[in-house]
């Protein structure tokens, strides 16, 4: 019996002692592993907070490009703006920046005028009923009118800088004579019907409607040439011709200079050579005028 319980004593011994030794050497593998992964966890922390610095500093790189692009176009921006406003100074230091920006006009024209030929017609001169006082109009006439310049370019669209081309439509009005003795169908009464000769005064005068491309050169300076190279002319006759016809077409050619007198105000000179082909039934009407005008820009 003593030897069955010195036996069992032994035996429990043994096993605990293994059971010691057991844990003692499965405590520190245990503890091994939980401290890799803490550290593997703590690794994980930092590689996300690494992630989330470097998202952040992407997004304030961007930030700050996009920062530097707006600063970047506002300053080209406020460059332009200067120099604008520079250029604008300039301009109006030089007396040409209204002019420049108001490059239409309204003109308004008088002068001299004279025809080629004396002019006849239906209720003076005529060889149709050459009865009665049978006088004519005079050559020289005087003449006043007015137009518009339209500016279409002023680099002629690029081909030749400083050099304007605008259209021009005007009329004008002619006055050659004043009180010319009538002839048959101006008397009273008529001496077609047997009356004795009691002229009335007749007015000769003529009404022409041009429409016509003009060339302006020495865009910017305040004294300026320019040319009409050909434009049309319509005219208006009176009296009417033998026949009764009161209208003729025609070219016009012309040229002048002008000068900014002050601000949008300007003064000038022109002359205008009128040409028709053959006569109007009898009246020849070809011509010139040479006179000035006064203009103001809009």
């Amino acid at each position: 019996m003593k030897y069955f319980l010195d036996s069992t004593h032994s035996r429990f011994r043994v096993a605990a002692g293994s059971l010691i030794i057991a844990a003692a050497m499965i405590a520190p593998q245990a503890m091994a592993h939980s401290v890799a992964d803490r550290v593997k966890d703590l690794e994980s922390q930092l590689q996300a907070i690494q992630n989330q610095l470097n998202q952040v500093k992407s997004e304030s790189a961007q930030e700050a490009q996009k920062v530097q692009r707006i600063e970047e176009t506002v300053t080209e921006k406020v460059q332009r703006i200067e120099e604008t406003v520079t250029e604008n100074r300039q301009s109006f230091a030089s007396g040409t920046g209204q002019a420049q920006n108001k490059n239409h006009r309204i003109f308004f024209r008088g002068g001299w005028a004279r025809a080629n030929e004396q002019h006849n017609g239906v209720s003076i001169a005529s060889r149709v009923a050459p009865v009665g006082a049978q006088q004519q109009g005079d050559r020289d006439a005087w003449y006043i009118g007015a137009g518009i310049d339209f500016s279409l370019t002023n680099d002629v669209w690029g081909l030749m800088p400083r050099t304007e081309v605008l259209a021009e439509v005007m009329f004008e009005y002619k006055n050659f004579s004043t009180g010319v003795a009538g002839g048959a169908l101006a008397n009273e009464p008529t001496q077609l019907a047997g009356g004795a000769l009691n002229p009335r005064g007749v007015t000769v005068s003529q009404f022409t409607l041009t429409a016509a491309p003009k060339i302006k050169f020495m865009e910017g300076s305040k004294f300026r040439p320019w040319i009409i190279p050909a434009g049309l002319a319509i005219h208006v006759i009176s009296p009417p011709s033998e026949s009764i016809t009161v209208l003729d077409p025609g070219v016009m050619f012309g040229g002048g200079v002008e000068y900014n007198l002050w601000k949008d105000i300007y003064i000038g000179a022109d002359a205008r050579y009128h040409l028709t082909v053959g006569t109007t039934d009898g009246a020849k009407i070809d011509g010139m005028t040479a006179g000035g005008y006064l203009s103001m820009g809009f």
